[in-house]
């Protein structure tokens, strides 16, 4: 298949594509490379994926795509760009669609709003119409497990109530869904949510807890544990999510065709909620350091558990996470410490 993947230099778009490759696929990898967090790191992922930085510094120029090999070809732009994202799906005839990009990080939505509008409003709405226009398979997109908000029952379901999200991050997600059902309830053409939750491993975000937990025992810095570490979290190893992602992007969807089964939404996480506290102890562990430990209160936007039901998607897609914190955590540590010289 000839599969878009936007996203292609963030975490989880970084391994999608390189597995989807690994199989024999045709990608395409679309990404603004916007400078949320170091994007370094993003170019660093681009060069594991034979990306030339130079040439992928170039902003919206489709032509990148006839320079590289054609297993992968690599595109800088925005989502939001509504003359060029209708090119490139126009030129590159796509089969498959998978949206990972998007503005992320819940406590950054607090400080800039806009951004997660444009990206994960607007960009969203460009892919939808990109896909209704250009007979698009099967669009599978990135939601998150942070749409559930406060909700108290665990494991969390896909048939809960989402209405009362408590970050902007989470209202654009459940905004995302709302949007997919409409397009698939008109338009007739497949579209899945994925419902991640915290996704961790080698060449993770900068931004998230393994990677800050992490810099600041080896510097001796404290680490700050929001909620004085009463807090769960279905921590979910990146192999884990990147089978179950292209496990759906590779089904046949003959029956859910036949069936008008147009509109689907999972939960993809670890299936259990693991304390974060027990998180800390297995870094300490295998930094062979004991954190020093800032109890701080609760943080606006942030929940205190979650907790995955993926009961369909193992029904559906034969989905098995499989990877114990201690394993995913000495993984990510001798990656963080090879990848910045230590």
């Amino acid at each position: 298949m000839k599969i878009l993947v936007t996203g292609a230099a963030g975490f989880i778009g970084f391994y999608v594509v390189k597995s989807l490759i690994s199989k024999g696929h045709t990608v395409v990898g679309l990404d603004n490379i916007n400078d949320y967090y170091d994007i370094n790191l993003k170019y660093a992922r681009l060069k594991e994926l034979g990306i030339d930085r130079k040439k992928s510094e170039k902003f919206n120029e489709l032509s990148n795509s006839e320079i590289y090999p054609s297993s992968f070809s690599f595109v800088r732009l925005n989502l939001e760009d509504r003359v060029l994202l209708p090119q490139l799906f126009k030129q590159q005839n796509f089969d498959v669609v998978c949206n990972l990009a998007a503005q992320a990080g819940v406590r950054y939505s607090l400080e800039n709003p806009h951004a997660y509008v444009d990206s994960n409003i607007v960009g969203f709405l460009n892919i939808l119409e990109c896909c209704r226009h250009h007979q698009i398979k099967h669009l599978v997109y990135a939601s998150s497990s942070s749409v559930y908000g406060m909700n108290k029952k665990v494991p969390f379901e896909t048939t809960d109530n989402v209405d009362h999200p408590i970050s902007l991050y989470a209202a654009t997600k459940k905004s995302n869904e709302l949007m997919a059902h409409t397009y698939s309830h008109l338009y007739k053409f497949a579209t899945t949510g994925l419902r991640f939750f915290t996704v961790y491993g080698p060449w993770g975000r900068p931004d998230m807890a393994m990677a800050l937990f992490t810099e600041a025992m080896i510097t001796g810095r404290p680490i700050k544990v929001f909620n004085k570490g009463e807090m769960e979290r279905d921590f979910t190893y990146i192999d884990d999510i990147t089978e179950g992602v292209v496990r759906v992007l590779e089904k046949n969807l003959s029956k859910r065709s036949a069936t008008k089964n147009y509109y689907k939404l999972y939960n993809i996480g670890n299936n259990k909620s693991v304390k974060l506290i027990d998180f800390i102890e297995a870094i300490e562990t295998k930094l062979g350091v004991e954190a020093n430990r800032e109890l701080l209160p609760m943080q606006p936007g942030d929940v205190k558990r979650t907790w995955a039901n993926v009961d369909d998607l193992i029904k559906d897609y034969n989905y098995s996470p499989s990877t114990p914190i201690q394993e995913g955590v000495a993984q990510y540590v001798a990656w963080y410490k090879e990848y910045y010289k230590l």
